[in-house]
Parts: C-alpha cells; structure tokens; sequence
C-alpha cells in the first residue's frame, strides 16, 4: 500500500502497491491549506486507515479463499454491517429445517440405534452420516431413552403398590406367634375386659375409640399413644374390631401387653351374629363378585394403557386397587350403631395414625345436630391431600353422578371421625351406602375410585359437621415434604398412602413419630426382628 502526496499539496492518493487499483483520491483546492484542514485530514486519514489496511489484506487474499473483496469482508465484520448471515447461522438453519422435517417423518424401519453417544460419534465418523440420518438416529435414541424412563417409573411404581399392600415378615411373624401363645397360654386367653369392668364397654361417660384392624403392631401403636397421650387414661376405653384369622394373635397381644389404666376389648368379626353375608348381601358381592376381585387382585399394568396415562395417574389407580377396600373391616365403620347399640359418641380411628395430644375435648364439640366431625380436605394447598372436591373422588360422565352431587362439593377425611351415634340413627346412612355400593357395582365399578370413602361421602352428605384441621392432620404416607413443625402441632397425625411407618418405603424422617411408640423390648417384638430403624 503506498501514500502518494503531490507536490502541490493538491491531491493525496492512497494506492494498491500492485498498482491494479486506487483505494482512494482526495483532491484539495488551489489555495493555501490551513493547519485547521490539515488537522483534519490527518484526522480522517487516521480513522480510514486501519480499514484501508484490512481491505488491502483481503484483496491480496482473494486468490486464496476465492471470494469477493466485500464477500470476505462482510463475512468478517459481521452480518449486520453489511446484511449477511454467516456460515454458522446458515448452518444451524438448515439443520432446524432438517429437525423439523425428521419430526413430521416416520422413523425408517429397521434403523440400528448406538448404546452410548460415544458409540453414536464412532459410527458417524465411520460410516459418513449425513444431518438427516444423524436426526433420525438422534430422535429414536431419545425416544427409546422416554419410553425406558416411563417403563421404570410405572415398575417402581407398581412394585411399591406391592410393598405397601404385602404384610412384612416380621409383622407377619408376630401374629402367628402370638396366635400360638392364645392356644398354649391361658392368660394370653384371659377375658378382655375383665368381668368387673364390663359395664364400661357401654357406659357414656367414658371416652370411647374404635379401631378396626388386622394388624397387631399398628393397633399397639395407637393404643399405646392414646393413653400417653390423655390427660385422663383411665377414662379411655378402646374397642379393637379384627378379622377372624388374626383375633387370636390380637387377643394376646392386649392380654399379655395391657395398657393400664385404659380399658380394651378384643373382639372378632365373626363374634357379631347380625353381621353375616346372608344380613348385608352387598358385602358378599363386593366380596366375592368376579368382575371386583379381578379390578384388586388382577394384572394391573396389563390392563392399563400406559400410554395415555401419566405416572401419577397410574399411581393414583393402584391406590384405588388397594385389596383393604374389599375387606369388611374396612367398611365397619358404616355400622357403628349396630354394633354399639349403647353408647352414644365414639371416636373412629385407622390403624395408620399416631395420637399426640388430648383428645377429651373431642367429646365436647357441638355437632350441631350432625352425625360425623371430620377435617375437611378441600381448604389446603396441598394437591395430594388437603385440596380434594368431590370430582377428585367421581366420575361425573356417568349420569347418577352427574345428576346427584356437585363436583365443587368439598371432601372430607375418614381416619379420624367423632360419631354421634345417638343422631346417626335417626338417618338412612347406611341403607344410602347401601345403595350406592349396588348402584357402583351394576355400573361395573365406573362411578368412583378409592374404596369406602366416595360412597360415605353420599351417604354422610348433609351430616358432616367440620372440625378444626389441627385435630388430623394427613398425608404423612403421601408425601416426603411434610413440614415437620406442623406434624408435631396436630392432635393425630395419620400416615394415609402408602408409605406406611411400619414398611420399608416409609418416609425415614416421619417414621420416629411412629416407632417411639413400638416397644422394641417386648420379647415378641425382639424375636420377629422388627427392630428400630
């Protein structure tokens, strides 16, 4: 590049050194330059040159790289000086296209997908992909990687609905060696409650419980942290309804285990006369019915079409078709009155709960002519438990259902409910849940899901009277996210869902509330290993 002044001072070139061009000419007026214009001059030149220079390089380039002189130089100072996009932009569009073509195509059959993006690089370098195979190869790998992903999760899940309603060994193991001890040792045999006490089972003035259950550690559990808990014990008196196979091992337990100064009686289903199939035929067919058995007991991943179902709704299912919905002593709780022809307020609880404080003064709230205090589930943040209307539980396509309730109707919990069992007989509570459970199982179990509650929630409407969420709090089988402040505020905590305390898929930071009130002493408790975690 050269710098050509005239003598003159008339014109200023500034030239190619091969001479083929003149970059540029100023041409300056006759008369005498200022040192102001010079000034100036030198100014611009200063600016210009840098550019002079870059374009000269690329000129002596150009039979290199085969360009235009401005070509090379838009590609180098950018597509927005000159208005041109430059080849990494043009790449990445036309890869989109190709993406966008690949997920409208189907995937050619027959293509060998890589195990590893390792293996994925090698066989590109060997075999010359071109962009649309790699696409192709790329979109199939992720979606076998989806369809593994899903296929896992529904298998855990699956496998946790087993877990949760399979008995553990050593829970098993301590029923049959307390059933053993009520045929070898009579005072595992001793009469619960003793003679002289009883007139208590129906006198009023007592606090009375009721739990149904068949599992023998978890109804320690909530004996034991009710009489802990009281501030009266020797005014609690609980009535503990079992199934026929596991009375026996129930009976000692309490026999040999008593929680002075409550009062506990023991007694079998089978020892109720008036409560046979032949009396309550829906229970039979609920039962016995094919269709019902095959819903709890069949191949449940077989008949459900994973496809179109999310995980949590496949969970949310296999909890429907948990075996205990079918099993009589879950539904005991509808015939309270029968079976406590004397008395006048009861307190139902799960096996599944654990009680902290007081409960006495649940004797004292005012039903207002209601049947059955519950916590209400609809006034919650919680997705899971706490914010559950009537649409959670029905399915209103079916017309029944559509024409009887309202989907925006809240829910309330079963786990923990005062009775007044004085008022429940003057309702038809029982023959409406009868009815609902012929109208369910005529429509081939299409109206609701998740076992005794949708029905009770028909039965119970218009006799529920709210109680102060403080008193049950849920969810604790639920969800690992359980503020830990909260559950130590609740009156009774319920471990509702299927991370019970007592399975290893319980949550490990809940389970203490549960565990301190195990007697890991206890010689049976010893030799079945159930041991503290």
């Amino acid at each position: 590049m050269q710098l050509h002044v005239s003598p003159s001072m008339r014109s200023i070139t500034i030239s190619s050194n091969n001479g083929f061009i003149d970059l540029m000419k100023i041409k300056v007026a006759a008369r005498h330059i200022s040192y102001r214009t010079l000034f100036h001059t030198i100014l611009i030149l200063a600016f210009l040159l840098p550019f002079v220079f870059i374009l000269t390089a690329l000129v002596t380039l150009e039979g290199v790289n085969k360009c235009s002189s401005f070509d090379c130089l838009g590609r180098r100072l950018g597509p927005r000086l000159l208005g041109r996009v430059d080849d990494s932009g043009r790449l990445v569009k036309d890869f989109y296209k190709i993406l966008n073509q690949v997920n409208v195509e189907e995937i050619p059959d027959g293509l060998k997908l890589p195990d590893s993006f390792s293996q994925l690089v090698s066989e590109m370098k060997n075999n010359q992909y071109d962009a649309k195979t790699f696409a192709f190869m790329l979109r199939a790998m992720m979606e076998k990687l989806e369809r593994e992903i899903r296929e896992s999760k529904f298998s855990e899940l699956m496998n946790k609905h087993f877990a949760a309603s399979s008995i553990p060994k050593g829970i098993h193991c301590l029923s049959l060696h307390l059933t053993d001890e009520y045929s070898s040792n009579a005072h595992a045999r001793r009469q619960l409650p003793s003679p002289e006490l009883l007139p208590v089972l129906s006198n009023n003035s007592y606090h009375h419980f009721v739990l149904s259950t068949d599992n023998i550690l978890a109804a320690s559990v909530v004996v034991t942290s009710a009489v802990q808990s009281s501030l009266e014990p020797d005014k609690i008196v609980f009535h503990i309804i079992t199934d026929k196979k596991t009375y026996a091992g129930m009976h000692s337990w309490f026999a040999l285990n008593p929680v002075f100064p409550a009062i506990v009686e023991v007694k079998g289903v089978h020892q109720f006369d008036w409560l046979t199939r032949e009396n309550v035929p829906v229970l039979e067919a609920v039962e016995n019915h094919n269709g019902i058995r095959d819903y709890y007991h069949g191949n449940h991943i077989a008949r459900a079409n994973l496809s179109d179902t999310t995980p949590r709704t496949f969970a949310s299912k296999l909890q429907a078709r948990s075996p205990k919905y079918i099993s009589l002593l879950n539904h005991l709780r509808i015939y309270l009155p029968e079976l406590f022809p004397n008395l006048d307020k009861v307190v139902f609880l799960d096996d599944d709960v654990v009680i902290q404080r007081d409960l006495s003064p649940l004797w004292e709230i005012d039903l207002w002519g209601k049947v059955n205090g519950a916590v209400e589930t609809c006034k919650g943040e919680d997705e899971w438990v706490m914010s559950k209307h009537f649409r959670n539980y029905f399915n209103f396509s079916h017309p029944l259902i559509a024409k009887h309730l309202d989907p925006d109707e809240c829910a309330w919990a079963y786990g923990m409910n005062i009775f007044d069992l004085h008022a429940w007989r003057k309702t038809n509570i029982r023959e409406t849940y009868h009815s609902w459970l012929k109208e369910n199982l005529k429509s081939n179990l299409t109206m609701w899901k998740l076992g005794t509650l949708p029905p009770a929630l028909i039965a119970f409407k218009g006799h529920v009277h709210p109680i102060d969420p403080s008193w049950h709090m849920l969810g604790l089988g639920y969800q690992s996210k359980t503020n830990i402040e909260n559950v130590k505020r609740a009156a009774v905590i319920h471990y509702n869902g299927q991370s019970k305390p007592w399975l290893q898929i319980g949550f490990e930071h809940l389970r203490p509330f549960w565990t301190t009130y195990v007697n890991y002493s206890n010689d049976f408790v010893r030799n079945c290993h159930i041991l503290e975690s």
